[in-house]
């Protein structure tokens, strides 16, 4: 895994994001940062994959996988965000597993781990690379 930085914009908050998506994947314009409401996420469809993009309330992004391996359905993006120990984690509405939004491990399950996709911030812009 690598380590991929956030770009912001001036003032904005960065955040350091862990991938284990294909680096070598293209960058997609998802929407603007305004979009997307502070301790929440969206679903996106990038490059044929649902991915589940959050904002927390400095406006740090997260993108992981949208579907839930233990329930089957494609919800994560309407979790509920949190943190678990300082760590930001998002509960799948269906079971209730909580899932690291920078690793992607589920913290019932460590065997279970979601793809996380690097995410910048670029001129009030949200991009995901898949």
């Amino acid at each position: 895994m690598s380590q991929v930085q956030q770009t912001a914009a001036p003032g904005a908050a960065v955040q350091p994001q862990i991938s284990s998506a294909d680096l070598a994947g293209t960058w997609q314009h998802v929407c603007a940062l305004e979009d997307i409401w502070p301790n929440t996420g969206v679903c996106a469809l990038v490059e044929g994959r649902q991915i589940a993009i959050f904002r927390m309330h400095d406006d740090v992004l997260y993108a992981i996988d949208n579907h839930d391996p233990h329930s089957g359905a494609n919800v994560l993006s309407r979790g509920i965000i949190g943190d678990l120990g300082g760590e930001p984690v998002v509960a799948s509405p269906i079971y209730k597993q909580h899932y690291q939004l920078r690793t992607g491990i589920c913290v019932e399950d460590a065997g279970t781990r979601l793809t996380t996709y690097p995410v910048e911030l670029r001129n009030g812009a949200v991009w995901v690379q898949a």
